[in-house]
């Protein structure tokens, strides 16, 4: 969607949209994920947690997944169906500069809407601890230690300026790991190229009724809730791209 105005109509972003969702696993697998004809369609919903809002406790308070999942992410999928609605009313009418001025809002509530139900899925009551099998032998590969990629992707994430993501992603090009971070809601994959693998989210709604300004602190308590056999089926997807 960075590209929308320069390389490709509305429409064609669209789809275009539609298919980096596939190629980030977000579409690949069931529970609450979402479809692709939905996205043609302009039809979101919002993703059920697999597990209960209490269920991340204390690393994550109940009260802050209630609000993220049913209140922030909720709002990016109604603001994107919004925006989708008026994106084929405006490429129906022909009026391009409706449609270019859709693009922003399109980026930013789409890329919410895939950024957090990847989110959601990486996460896990029964998650913590060090990743096993083929995802440790790529973060070997490309970080030496499983210790030194989490540094350094807590570095990144608690460097975030502002509101945005940290990331670990698979680079198709070079088939090795890679952390990158993203500003606001801007997806990965789009943004970048690399295949999300496992998102820390954050955006100041995602912590501070709990951990106030201290953003180290949750990045830190984060690690105990990461679900690595999702993590590791998403690399799985990507690879096999």
């Amino acid at each position: 969607m960075i590209k929308l105005i320069a390389n490709m109509s509305c429409f064609n972003a669209l789809r275009q949209l539609s298919s980096n969702v596939r190629k980030c696993g977000v579409l690949a697998r069931s529970g609450g994920m979402v479809g692709v004809r939905d996205w043609c369609r302009g039809k979101h919903t919002l993703p059920d947690l697999p597990y209960d809002y209490n269920a991340l406790e204390p690393v994550i308070s109940a009260e802050i997944m209630q609000l993220h999942h049913q209140k922030h992410h909720q709002t990016y999928v109604n603001n994107l169906n919004v925006a989708q609605e008026k994106l084929h009313a405006a490429i129906n009418s022909k009026d391009v500069s409706a449609q270019i001025a859709l693009e922003p809002v399109l980026r930013f509530n789409g890329g919410g809407h895939i950024n957090h139900s990847i989110f959601w899925q990486n996460l896990s009551p029964k998650g913590g601890g060090e990743p096993e099998g083929d995802l440790l032998v790529e973060i070997k590969g490309s970080f030496t230690t499983f210790e030194k990629m989490k540094s350094e992707m807590s570095v990144v994430a608690a460097g975030v300026q502002g509101s945005g993501w940290a990331w670990l992603g698979y680079c198709p090009k070079t088939q090795k790991l890679r952390i990158a971070s993203c500003v606001n809601q801007d997806p990965l994959f789009a943004t970048t190229g690399l295949v999300p693998l496992l998102g820390i989210d954050v955006w100041e709604h995602a912590y501070y009724l709990q951990y106030k300004n201290v953003r180290p602190d949750y990045v830190k308590a984060i690690w105990n809730v990461v679900h690595w056999k999702d993590v590791e089926e998403r690399l799985r997807v990507a690879k096999a791209l």
